[in-house]
């Protein structure tokens, strides 16, 4: 049975940094195009960033740009999220996500993409 399990969530303030971890089991992680989600109570589930098989390819949502990175390691089978200079509106409960197989270019930040998912892992920004 495949899992996604996130951790390092935590409460930082404005201007700090949080790396997410996601650790996948149950699956060949190499196999797997991967991404970030969040939601805000109220909010719908956005898009964060997502990487493609090998790390060739990335994609980040404008509002992250410059701020944050995705990375993989297969060996480890872990998704990272380093996330810096963060917003208020940074947080959120993060999600991972993973697809088998290459989405098509315009749906590599859309949550339906992505059949597998974790429980999410709450990030807190007090100002």
């Amino acid at each position: 049975q495949v899992q996604m399990v996130e951790s390092g969530g935590d409460s930082v303030q404005a201007g700090g940094s949080l790396r997410l971890s996601c650790v996948v089991s149950g699956y060949t992680a190499r196999t797997l195009s991967m991404a970030w989600f969040r939601q805000a109570p109220g909010n719908a589930r956005e898009g964060v960033a997502a990487i493609s098989t090998g790390g060739v390819r990335t994609f980040y949502a404008d509002s992250v740009k410059g701020r944050f990175t995705i990375s993989r390691d297969d060996a480890k089978a872990t998704l990272y999220l380093q996330m810096n200079s963060l917003k208020p509106e940074d947080a959120a409960m993060y999600y991972c996500a993973a697809h088998d197989g290459t989405p098509w270019t315009a749906y590599w930040l859309v949550a339906s993409t992505y059949e597998i998912r974790g429980q999410g892992t709450q990030v807190t920004v007090t100002s």
